[in-house]
C-alpha cells in the first residue's frame, strides 16, 4: 500500500503518527512524508529576519527522522511557518494535489482541522479539497491526526473537534517514535510538556487503554471509500 503523511511543521509528522509511520513502513507498505511548512521562521518579527541556517538544520534534522522512520521519500516544500493563513488555500491544495499524482498514495494521513495552529487547519482544508473523490484518484482513505501542544490546547474550542474512531498499536514503534521527536532537539521539550519523552509515552500508554492495547495512536477516518 502507498501512504502519504502531510504535515505542516518539522516533527507533527512524528507527533502526530510517528509510530504508525514506523510500523506501516516495518510492514513493507510504501510511506512518503511531506512536510509543507518551512518551520522556525515564526519565532522571528519578520520572516526575512530567520535565520537560513538553523532552517537548513532543521530540514537535515527531517531528513534524518523520515529514514529512521523507514519512510521512502521525504519532500519539503518551504511555505511561511505558522503563516499558512497568508497562502492561498487553492494554491496549498495544488500542492497537495501534485503530490497525490506523484506518489499516488491509497491513504493519506493529515493534520486534525480543529486544532490551535492556524497551519494545522489550513492544511486539513487543503487535504480535503485535494483529496475529493473524483473519477481516477488513488485516495481511498484519508485520516486525521492530533498534535501534541496543538491538538489538546485548542480545549475543544474549535470545529471540527478531534473524535478519533481508529487507534494504531505502536507498541512495537513507541521508543522508535519517541527517539525520532529526540532528533528534532529544537522542537522538543522537557517534562511535563507534551512535547517531552514521557509525555509521549503517556499518551500512547493512554490512548492504547482505551481500545485494549499495549500502546496507540488515535486517528480520526474522515472518509473511506471501500
Amino acid at each position: 500500500m502507498n501512504v502519504l503523511v502531510l504535515a505542516a511543521h518539522p516533527d507533527d509528522e512524528v507527533l502526530g503518527c510517528g509510530g504508525n509511520i514506523a510500523r506501516l513502513s516495518a510492514e513493507g507498505n510504501i510511506v512518503n512524508i511531506a512536510i509543507l511548512g518551512e518551520g522556525i521562521s515564526s519565532r522571528y518579527g519578520k520572516r526575512e529576519q530567520a535565520d537560513s541556517k538553523l532552517i537548513a538544520l532543521l530540514q537535515g534534522k527531517s531528513r534524518q527522522v523520515a529514514e529512521l522512520l523507514g519512510a521512502r521519500e521525504l519532500v519539503m516544500l518551504g511555505l511561511p511557518d505558522n503563516r499558512f493563513d497568508g497562502v492561498s488555500l487553492l494554491d496549498i491544495a495544488k500542492e497537495i494535489e501534485v503530490l497525490i499524482d506523484r506518489f499516488q498514495p491509497e491513504a493519506v494521513y493529515t493534520q486534525h482541522g480543529g486544532d490551535l495552529n492556524i497551519d494545522h487547519q489550513r492544511l486539513f482544508q487543503a487535504t480535503l479539497t485535494a483529496t475529493r473523490p473524483v473519477s481516477g484518484i488513488a485516495v481511498k482513505n484519508v485520516y486525521a491526526y492530533p498534535v501534541a501542544s496543538s491538538t489538546e490546547w485548542a480545549f475543544q474550542s474549535f470545529s471540527p473537534q478531534f473524535r478519533p474512531n481508529v487507534f494504531v498499536d505502536i507498541s512495537a514503534t513507541l521508543e522508535k517514535k519517541i527517539k525520532a521527536m529526540q532528533g528534532y532537539e529544537s522542537e522538543a521539550r522537557p517534562f511535563p510538556h507534551p512535547r517531552s519523552p514521557e509525555a509521549l509515552r503517556a499518551a500512547a500508554l493512554s490512548w492504547g487503554s482505551v481500545a485494549a492495547l499495549p500502546a496507540a495512536e488515535p486517528f480520526e477516518l474522515i472518509r473511506s471509500i471501500r
